[in-house]
């Protein structure tokens, strides 16, 4: 281990939102996760702005935050679960059984980075992460 201490804040609503980013604060935090959560997602330009308010570096699990001003994401891509769910859904449409469909892990990951909000945060990234972002917003 680096010397790195990891907090877990957690929010089950838009208010504890706003409390955990005090915490945060107060805590002095250099980075923060936010892990995948229908909340998070609902709530994610709220995230954005806060992270980016109190110069919190944020990376989040889906493409959407940094389309609304999160720094970056890395996550499994949703376009591609939709896919597969409808092609589940179409052979169970057509008489297959549930239990006999395998089990799927998502296959398709992407990474999104926002240079605007880097650049608001005073952060480069590097260039071996704009190579292998699949989107790079400016």
């Amino acid at each position: 281990m680096k010397g790195v201490q990891l907090l877990i804040l957690k929010a089950g609503s838009k208010s504890e939102i706003d409390a955990a980013f005090a915490s945060l604060v107060q805590l002095q935090a250099g980075a923060l996760l936010i892990g995948a959560d229908p909340l998070f997602f609902l709530q994610r330009s709220q995230l954005a702005e806060l992270a980016v308010r109190h110069a919190v570096p944020a990376i989040f699990d889906a493409r959407e935050f940094p389309g609304v001003g999160g720094l970056a994401s890395y996550g499994a891509s949703l376009m591609a679960a939709n896919r597969q769910l409808g092609i589940y859904a179409g052979r169970i449409l057509k008489g297959e059984k549930l239990a006999d469909l395998p089990v799927q892990q998502p296959t398709t990951f992407e990474l999104v980075v926002n240079l605007k909000t880097a650049n608001a945060l005073g952060l480069t990234v590097p260039p071996s992460i704009l190579a292998r972002a699949d989107e790079v917003i400016e």
